[in-house]
């Protein structure tokens, strides 16, 4: 993944955190040239976490996504036992700690404290800013940059402000995260679960339904999504594809598709229903994207980059 040169105003990071996200952010920050403070309260699990950074390198570096020699790279990885010691100097703090609400209440009081230049950035999977930042003097450096797992693979990362973040914290995120050649995703609102796992568990709840009513098995759900559903979204996501499954893009597949898929909401009392409005602002956003004209040339691309992705995959 290519990188900018990093901010110098975050040319040190630190990572709260040495479970698999932590170590995972450590790579991908330390990867893209920055200096990274690796704390954990655990020392066992800072040394774990620092034996997994050196692990995935050497990993990378076989499979050819390392530009420097694994060594080089971990050199930028400093296990920190004191946690004032992580935090001095940082211009980003990204937080790892377990999904608990007092926790990251008590963690963050302390990071606002000893970090008083510093971003506060949480690793939060589903609980917001406000409901642990919103009393801090700092608030406004406050926000969650929620990544894919693992980090240094999975490049996007949700951005979500609290009401009370500054504008100012959030572009420096964004910068930052872009500059170690991450794809920072901005939500323009708070909300439970932010879009990731709601994307994320939309699948999943009817993955359950499906075998809580003996129509598939696990393994069966799985071959679905694995061999179908999850290739093509790597490529292109559910709106592209949508748009170039069926002659006549967004409009014509809402049209053909729009009130199963409400039915089958409906079985669950899910409203899901796609009005003319909104299929059209998603139709001018396609179009913006990818003019009408483009089409067959990038269903052609799709294709052929579906059969990159099976010849990689039958030698697996």
């Amino acid at each position: 993944m290519p990188a900018a040169e990093p901010d110098p105003a975050a040319a040190r990071v630190a990572v709260v955190g040495a479970g698999p996200i932590g170590a995972g952010w450590a790579i991908a920050f330390a990867r893209a040239g920055l200096a990274v403070a690796l704390h954990d309260v655990d020392r066992d699990r800072l040394a774990a976490g620092r034996e997994l950074v050196e692990a995935r390198l050497a990993d990378l570096r076989e499979h050819g996504l390392l530009a420097e020699g694994p060594a080089a790279v971990a050199a930028r990885v400093e296990p920190v036992a004191d946690l004032g010691d992580a935090l001095a100097g940082a211009g980003h703090v990204q937080e790892c700690a377990p999904e608990r609400l007092e926790l990251k209440r008590e963690l963050f009081a302390r990071l606002d404290a000893l970090a008083p230049g510093a971003v506060l950035a949480s690793s939060s999977s589903a609980i917001t800013a406000s409901a642990f930042a919103a009393d801090l003097a700092g608030r406004g450096r406050c926000l969650v940059a929620h990544p894919a797992n693992p980090p240094f693979l999975l490049p996007v990362v949700e951005v979500v402000p609290a009401p009370f973040t500054e504008a100012a914290a959030v572009e420096r995120t964004v910068a930052l995260l872009r500059a170690a050649g991450m794809r920072p995703v901005r939500l323009r609102r708070e909300l439970e679960g932010f879009a990731f796992n709601r994307l994320q568990g939309a699948l999943l709840r009817e993955a359950y339904r499906l075998v809580a009513a003996d129509v598939l098995d696990v393994d069966e759900v799985d071959a679905l999504v694995r061999d179908g559903l999850g290739r093509r979204w790597a490529l292109t996501g559910p709106f592209e594809n949508a748009d170039l499954n069926v002659e006549g893009g967004i409009v014509a597949h809402a049209e053909r598709m729009g009130a199963a898929y409400a039915r089958m909401g409906a079985e669950h009392g899910e409203r899901g229903e796609w009005d003319a409005e909104l299929v059209a602002r998603v139709a001018a956003q396609r179009r913006a994207l990818l003019p009408r004209e483009r089409r067959g040339e990038r269903i052609e691309w799709r294709d052929r980059a579906l059969m990159e992705l099976d010849r990689l995959l039958e030698g697996l």
